[in-house]
């Protein structure tokens, strides 16, 4: 596991990268690493917001979420943000920002 998580993080694309041209990530499968921010959780859901060099983008998730300071590896696929359901009135995620739907975290 220790292995994955070091070739993750080296193969990863920044989120500066990714928020200067977020139509070039929409709905493909991209992999970032940064440091947990915020971390909310409701009834499975969650949403947390991963920081990289002073970026930030917001991580859904259906398999629970990192705590906040965690420095973990995400991949997932971009989309618009949606309506997060009960989980929403926490979360204060913008509507035309991107976030990313994740398939996947590994905490480092």
């Amino acid at each position: 596991m220790a292995l994955w998580v070091a070739a993750s993080a080296a193969c990863a694309t920044s989120i500066n990268k990714v928020l200067s041209d977020p139509s070039r990530y929409r709905e493909k499968e991209v992999r970032i690493s940064g440091r947990v921010g915020d971390s909310y959780s409701i009834v499975g859901r969650g949403a947390y917001r991963v920081e990289d060099r002073g970026a930030s983008l917001w991580v859904v998730s259906d398999r629970g979420v990192p705590r906040k300071g965690a420095d973990v590896t995400v991949r997932g696929r971009l989309r618009e943000a949606f309506n997060l359901g009960p989980i929403s009135d926490m979360v204060r995620i913008p509507a035309n920002a991107v976030v990313m739907f994740e398939s996947e975290h590994r905490v480092r």
